[in-house]
């Protein structure tokens, strides 16, 4: 289960990965928090008066045909709508994601959970300094209660049968992915989009990955399923699809997660967030599944 704050998240956030494991039969679910309806139309071909008067609906189209692409088995929608970015009027709105309270918007994610009955769930990381979005905020603070909530029978008890999800993973941009990208311009002599600033953010960001999953022949999935969004990514942007698709996919085809609850294996840890150490950011060694330690018990 992956819970992601907007449509066009689930494309740009971990879609080779999840199109991995449904490929291996894994059953595969999208939370999507809100509707996206604070988006900002990227695409001038799409930004017409007729899309704009529906874009909610627009944007639910888009999710739905981007999640054929990766493989997701089921979307649930949490039913909130978007805040918007930090101190504008959509922030003000009572029914906006941001606003909602904390014990309601988890009790909604708990009722998926034991519904779903996920052994793994993947979200955000409580760092979104670079893209400090309210429901980014949001989609951290509430999947990491519900974690715990979910296997509490007192907790939530109209919500369902309690249901202990065993890993959780943050999901989250990647500064390794940026930097091989922007040598692979350089290589072919292109123009890269990538400036001082986000070379800079790049080479700072502390390497505290826990798990690596390599896409192999899903690695370009994210490509499709963003070109999926047409009004939220513009087909001729250099940032997406500047690379040609056939190189583009050779690039850093991993994905990297942080291991933030683990109760399977030798791993097994009660705590919250990994601290960042070398070479898997908390001293142990790498992981290259998310399904680590589960497999195990599934095959007992």
């Amino acid at each position: 289960m992956t819970v992601h704050a907007h449509p066009d998240d689930e494309a740009s956030k971990g879609a080779g990965t999840v199109a991995r494991y449904h490929a291996e039969g894994v059953r595969t679910v999208l939370v999507c928090c809100t509707g996206g309806e604070e988006g900002d139309i990227l695409n001038p071909a799409m930004d017409t008066p007729e899309v704009r008067a529906d874009l909610p609906a627009v944007r639910r189209r888009e999710l739905e045909a981007a999640c054929a692409v990766i493989g997701y088995d089921e979307i649930v929608m949490l039913g909130y709508r978007d805040s918007g970015m930090p101190d504008t009027p959509a922030n003000q709105r009572p029914e906006c994601f941001a606003r909602a309270p904390l014990e309601e918007a988890v009790g909604r994610l708990v009722a998926v959970m034991r519904r779903e009955r996920p052994q793994v769930v993947v979200t955000y990381d409580e760092d979104q300094r670079g893209y400090p979005h309210p429901d980014h905020l949001r989609v951290h603070e509430i999947s990491v209660v519900a974690f715990e909530a979910a296997a509490d029978p007192e907790s939530y008890p109209e919500a369902g049968e309690p249901w202990q999800p065993l890993k959780m993973y943050y999901v989250g941009w990647s500064g390794e992915r940026v930097l091989a990208m922007h040598e692979k311009f350089r290589e072919l002599g292109l123009e890269s989009p990538f400036d001082d600033k986000w070379l800079e953010r790049a080479s700072a960001q502390p390497r505290k990955h826990t798990t690596i999953v390599r896409l192999a022949e899903h690695s370009g999935v994210m490509r499709n399923a963003l070109l999926a969004h047409a009004t939220q990514v513009d087909p001729t942007s250099p940032f997406w699809f500047g690379l040609p698709p056939e190189i583009a996919r050779t690039v850093h085809p991993f994905d990297e997660y942080v291991l933030a609850r683990n109760l399977v294996g030798e791993g097994r840890s009660d705590r919250i967030a990994p601290e960042v150490g070398s070479p898997s950011g908390d001293g142990g060694p790498m992981e290259d599944d998310l399904f680590a330690g589960v497999r195990h018990l599934a095959a007992r």
